[in-house]
């Protein structure tokens, strides 16, 4: 996948930005309201000489505040900060805990993979057989009806010979079953081997950027980093978290495509009637419409490889683990 759409939320994209968005509504309102209520009273106390005094002093420092960017950044950090706070309490916007979760999900997910390429692998072996197994009849039947001919036994030279037309017929019919199992085992196959090395790709870069963001914390104080806003430099504990979040976000969406991809070619497995040749048309449909779906997140270019691959996959072969790029997110930790 490429590393250049692999950018890290803003604060309003993230849950955290969700519940500060419904509080900044929520003090917007309160405002309004107690601006409505008080304005009998601002009203007297403008006619106070000093109180007038204090008022615009409270009002340049509100104006102060507003157009200075350093101030706007630091109030906007402690806004970001209590309502992330908030937001933590209900649901996990942990980066880490979050990528720990997806750890989980992963390997569950491995395990049923790696089930269900068994049992599509015992499907094919089978249609291998019944293939096998009429084009034997086949054969066997174009000679007892060349045998008839000869013979001028022309109701059994017939007879034969419609037997030999269906069976070749069925074939027909398994043959193109089968290209389109092959297609499904190629692609689940391929989504193995990259999630198996996700998984361990994902666990040592939890490992690593886990201590790596616990020391981040230890020297970074709330109070520093209030200073590094003030002083208009970037919080490196904020721009830490937001590229695991990026991290977590791609490992989403990872996780989404092989859970859904696993579910629509269990589908059309389960529909698919061996002894005949026969499937339900919406799992294909949903097959064919995968196929010509965008870019896949796990598989990136090698899905149209894969689909449009003409040889014949080998059964017995052992899945093994791709080579792939280990420091695919080391750019968002460039900072």
């Amino acid at each position: 996948m490429d590393n250049n759409s692999l950018k890290p939320k803003t604060f309003w994209e993230r849950p955290e930005g969700k519940t500060g968005g419904l509080f900044m509504g929520l003090i917007g309102a309160g405002a309004l309201y107690g601006l409505y209520k008080v304005l009998p009273y601002l009203v007297e106390i403008v006619e106070n000489t000093l109180y007038l005094g204090v008022l615009l002093a409270v009002l340049a420092a509100l104006i102060y505040m507003v157009l200075d960017p350093k101030m706007r950044n630091l109030i906007y950090y402690v806004y970001k900060s209590i309502m992330r706070w908030i937001t933590g309490i209900f649901i996990q916007i942990d980066p880490i805990g979050i990528l720990k979760n997806y750890i989980d999900d992963l390997k569950g997910n491995l395990k049923k993979m790696n089930q269900q390429i068994a049992v599509l692998k015992g499907q094919m072996k089978r249609l291998q057989q019944i293939m096998a197994e009429n084009q034997r009849s086949i054969n066997s039947n174009l000679k007892l009806a060349s045998a008839a001919k000869q013979k001028d036994k022309k109701g059994v030279m017939i007879l034969k010979s419609r037997k030999a037309g269906r069976l070749t017929e069925s074939n027909l019919k398994l043959d193109g079953l089968y290209k389109k199992l092959e297609i499904l085992y190629r692609v689940l196959t391929k989504m193995y081997e990259h999630s198996e090395f996700m998984l361990e790709d994902i666990e040592d870069q939890v490992m690593v950027k886990e201590q790596e963001r616990k020391a981040i914390r230890a020297s970074h104080s709330a109070m520093k980093s209030a200073m590094n806003i003030i002083s208009g430099n970037s919080d490196k504990k904020e721009m830490f978290d937001r590229a695991l979040e990026a991290i977590a976000d791609d490992v989403s969406m990872k996780i989404g495509e092989m859970e859904h991809f696993m579910e629509m070619s269990s589908s059309f497995m389960d529909s698919i009637d061996l002894q005949n040749g026969i499937f339900e048309e919406d799992g294909l449909k949903m097959l064919e419409k995968w196929e010509k779906d965008g870019i896949s997140f796990i598989l990136g270019d090698e899905k149209d490889l894969l689909i449009h691959d003409q040889h014949s996959v080998d059964l017995d072969a052992p899945i093994s683990k791709g080579k792939h790029d280990s420091n695919q997110y080391s750019d968002l930790f460039k900072f």
